[in-house]
């Protein structure tokens, strides 16, 4: 009984230190309002956690199959963790045209799973410092994306621009969006399968002003033939 006590209490402190680190990682992940926040990265580090404790003590030491006597494999549960999580992580990359969002969330997941193992085998000073470094990386490079590298991708937003015009002056707007935009992305011009008369445009560029958004609503809403106009910007990855 002494020994079950000791046994279950090792289980307890492995769980709740892939909680916690699952917290420390996930945290930083909810404050910069990422796709996968506090819940799925705790969620994944104690899951991964919690299987590999199961390979570890959840078998018999020996087992019996056709009648002959073989060993157990305590990293065969443990392993297609790693694969598993790359089905979670996949849900969370986000690609429209030539742009991918959400690595950076899917390897963080990736990395929480990891932390959730360490904390499962008992490798606590592994698991601390691995999240010590990942929230130092995730905190330090997009301080230095902001603040150190060259200006000219400093205060660079990503936009997509939805316009409905008419049809007489749909190639009229083109020209002038293709002209005036060197940094577009993508652009596409097709009628309107609602209306008739209307043509929608829309096109994917990158733009370095502070308020771009408005900049462009004043824009476009002065162009002759334009009946709506519809902005929003990316979020970074």
């Amino acid at each position: 009984m002494e020994l079950l006590g000791i046994f279950d209490l090792t289980i307890i402190i492995r769980v709740v230190s892939a909680l916690l680190l699952g917290f420390a990682v996930g945290l930083e992940r909810e404050m910069t309002n990422k796709y996968a926040g506090l819940r799925t990265n705790i969620l994944v580090c104690l899951g991964a956690c919690v299987f590999t404790i199961i390979s570890i003590y959840g078998f018999p030491a020996i087992t019996v199959a056709s009648a002959e006597l073989g060993t157990r494999d305590t990293a065969r549960v443990a392993a297609q963790v790693v694969t598993g999580i790359g089905f979670i992580g996949g849900g969370t990359v986000l690609r429209h045209g030539a742009t991918v969002f959400g690595l950076t969330t899917a390897a963080t997941l990736f990395m929480s799973a990891a932390i959730g193992m360490a904390c499962g085998a008992g490798m606590y000073d592994l698991a601390i410092i691995s999240t010590i470094v990942s929230i130092i990386t995730l905190v330090s490079v997009r301080i230095f994306e902001k603040n150190v590298l060259i200006s000219s991708t400093k205060n660079t937003k990503r936009l997509k621009v939805n316009l409905s015009c008419l049809n007489k002056n749909a190639t009229e707007i083109y020209d002038h969006i293709v002209d005036k935009y060197p940094s577009l992305k993508e652009i596409s011009k097709k009628l309107s399968k609602s209306e008739e008369n209307i043509t929608k445009i829309t096109f994917i560029l990158d733009v370095k002003s502070r308020k771009p958004i408005q900049s462009m609503y004043k824009e476009f809403q002065n162009f002759e033939g334009i009946e709506s106009v519809s902005i929003q910007e990316f979020c970074e990855a």
